[in-house]
């Protein structure tokens, strides 16, 4: 039986509105795929460029097929191993995607959610539904249904699905002469789209094919300095000798070390588990951006697996 929010999205959707839900990754602000003036409403509403494209949600892989013109051997892969989750692949499209979707390119963004509110939704409306993150554009993305309250207000439809469990985009990956290209990095990491196709990618995380790869992004207000180990202690102690409102965002580990420091901390979990950290990053960059502080300091984490994810994110939100 189909749940009165469903049937309401639902509604929204098939009228050419906007709905936003929420997925495996964080929370979508989603219309239909097909319709460009539907389309048209997310870029306005995100103030997003319309050069940024769009990745279109499916809820069964039949539907591959009214949006991109094939799928090659090692795509398939790919699909199979992690289809769904959080995997984005880029293909050729076809003539039913609108330009608006595809950013004008001759590509389109395609995943397919793991959370169940997200696949039922796109079942029930019976289309796929292109959604970038429900935030402002440029803006830390929305990982629990109160982050996009507070972007947005009631100016959108909002399902309320809890707090998301990845709190990373997708990894975006578009397959180019037999070789896997990593667009975006996210929770599948170089080392598990290696250990599926045989061969090891090809990281390029400033392409245009991708969304989410302009350098400034998921961006607080307030200033955010990424810092090493080595000077974090001496960084944090200096802006407090200056006066400054200090936030920290940091693991277990490391907030231990700073009992004593006159700071607001939030604490990401253990550093020993980076999916945790991922997951709660976003929450953490806009809980400190509320707190009115002069500046936020992060530590730095190793770039391998998902610490390179984790590392693209932060380092994207601290440029300015």
């Amino acid at each position: 039986m189909q749940s009165d929010l469903i049937r309401k999205a639902t509604e929204v959707l098939q009228g050419g509105g906007l709905v936003a839900f929420p997925t495996e990754t964080v929370y979508g602000l989603g219309a239909n795929a097909f319709e460009s003036a539907a389309v048209e409403k997310i870029f306005s509403m995100k103030e997003r460029p319309s050069s940024n494209p769009l990745i279109v949600h499916i809820a069964e892989i039949s539907q591959l097929k009214d949006l991109v013109e094939k799928v090659e051997p090692m795509e398939q892969l790919l699909i199979a191993a992690f289809w769904p989750g959080p995997l984005t692949l880029v293909f050729p499209k076809s003539d039913k995607v609108p330009k608006i979707v595809s950013g004008g390119l001759k590509t389109v963004a395609v995943r397919m959610p793991a959370h169940p509110m997200a696949l039922e939704l796109i079942k029930s409306c019976g289309f796929p539904i292109a959604a970038p993150s429900a935030n402002p554009s440029g803006k830390p993305s929305a990982t629990h249904h109160e982050h996009v309250k507070a972007y947005f207000g009631d100016r959108i439809f909002r399902m309320e699905g809890g707090e998301t469990q990845h709190g990373l985009e997708s990894t975006v990956v578009q397959v180019k002469n037999k070789v896997p290209h990593i667009y975006r990095l996210g929770s599948v990491t170089p080392e598990d789209i290696e250990r599926v196709t045989g061969v090891k990618p090809v990281i390029d995380t400033r392409s245009p094919h991708s969304p989410g790869t302009h350098f400034k992004h998921y961006s607080p207000e307030t200033q955010l300095c990424v810092l090493t180990k080595e000077v974090w202690k001496t960084r944090i102690y200096q802006a407090l000798e200056h006066g400054k409102r200090v936030g920290i965002l940091a693991t277990t580990e490391s907030a231990r070390s700073l009992r004593g420091f006159e700071v607001t901390v939030f604490d990401l979990g253990s550093e020993s588990n980076l999916m945790e950290v991922g997951s709660r990053l976003y929450s953490g960059l806009i809980e400190l951006d509320q707190q009115k502080l002069n500046i936020i300091f992060v530590q730095e984490f190793p770039k391998t697996g998902l610490g390179l994810a984790i590392m693209d994110r932060l380092q994207r939100a601290a440029s300015r």
